[in-house]
């Protein structure tokens, strides 16, 4: 079906009645995260993007991604699984990608483009990955959306940024968005800005992300000055309550900006879901938006109900076909597919539930 006959292109949600628009882009950025509660394990991930040889250069990559158990909020956490990649990308294109632990299989995937397609190639050639829940597969999924937003970090440092420099290629660039997402509509005021000669789109400054007071809570990552950095930032907490999964995550993706200090983020949710722990059937689902480029953007959170009744280890493949193009936003799909991988993390924390931390 194209994006033409999708309820999401005249507004609509999946049961018919009309998206919500909000009077503006919301700026609400969500904070600090939360200190890590007994019994949970808790993901965290970044991709930072860097461009050592300027905007005409390779796009090189920084990944880490880290799963840690809480038995007690007063002490470290433990590491449960943790993993590091390497990426260059020349545009889209993968150059060069390397991980720690090894996992040999990645040179197949150099010379793809991250997509649709390229997730395809990934889970064939690690399919033990995507099985494993592991935060190697979270990094290689998200690098479709991180090597597409991740140019926006240079508008942060050159104010009068264009998608391209000429109306006719503006006016194309525009005509290859429209329908990708509910912000991008026929008529929003997200495909008029597209082909804009100034781009108008809404970001906010944020502080940091991890909390002063509980500095173990997420992985290392770095701030840098004097160079444009991108960052996209996930954190997944999971903990269990009689017969009920709770989940709490955080999605951001942010950029430096010339005069150093505060960050400015262009995509930030909140997403709060519960499942049956037996079933693992989801049984509820909502999120907020924090900051987004466009007012109609957060529209797109109105279809999570939608997804009451999927297991959790179905999302990656239930979103991408229930909430395509003009029925989700692209960020948002990312947010509840990184879900899936939420009975993975928990069985790796089960050994340590049962024994004193």
């Amino acid at each position: 079906m194209s994006y033409e006959a999708e309820p999401g292109t005249r507004g609509l949600d999946l049961a018919g009645d009309p998206l919500p628009v909000w009077p503006a882009a919301p700026s609400q950025p969500i904070g600090l995260s939360p200190l890590r509660r007994h019994g949970s394990v808790r993901r965290t991930m970044t991709l930072e993007a860097t461009w050592p040889q300027g905007l005409r250069g390779p796009t090189s990559i920084a990944g880490r991604c880290r799963d840690a158990w809480t038995g007690d909020p007063a002490l470290p956490p433990q590491v449960l699984a943790e993993d590091v990649l390497d990426a260059q990308a020349h545009g889209r294109t993968i150059a060069a990608l390397t991980a720690h632990p090894e996992r040999p299989a990645l040179s197949s995937l150099e010379g793809a483009k991250p997509g649709g397609k390229f997730r395809a190639l990934l889970n064939e050639a690690l399919p033990d990955e995507r099985e494993g829940g592991t935060p190697l597969y979270l990094m290689l999924d998200d690098l479709a959306g991180a090597t597409l937003v991740s140019r926006w970090a240079w508008s942060r440092w050159f104010p009068n940024w264009s998608t391209a420099p000429t109306a006719e290629g503006r006016q194309a660039h525009a005509a290859a968005m429209l329908g990708v997402c509910t912000g991008l509509r026929p008529g929003s005021s997200g495909i008029i800005d597209q082909a804009a000669e100034v781009l108008g789109q809404n970001s906010t400054d944020v502080g940091p992300l991890r909390h002063p007071d509980d500095p173990e809570g997420w992985h290392p990552f770095t701030d840098l000055t004097g160079e444009v950095q991108f960052r996209r930032a996930r954190r997944i907490d999971a903990w269990r309550e009689g017969d009920v999964i709770h989940v709490e995550t955080h999605f951001q993706d942010s950029g430096n900006t010339r005069e150093g200090g505060q960050r400015r983020a262009l995509h930030e949710y909140l997403l709060t879901a519960r499942a049956d722990a037996a079933s693992g059937l989801v049984t509820h689902i909502e999120g907020r938006a924090g900051t987004l480029p466009y007012p109609e953007c957060p529209g797109a959170l109105a279809n999570l109900r939608f997804l009451i009744g999927t297991p959790l280890t179905a999302l990656r493949s239930t979103v991408l076909q229930m909430l395509r193009r003009t029925n989700g936003c692209t960020h948002l799909n990312d947010v509840v597919r990184s879900l899936a991988e939420v009975p993975a993390m928990l069985a790796r924390a089960a050994p340590k539930e049962k024994r004193p931390s």
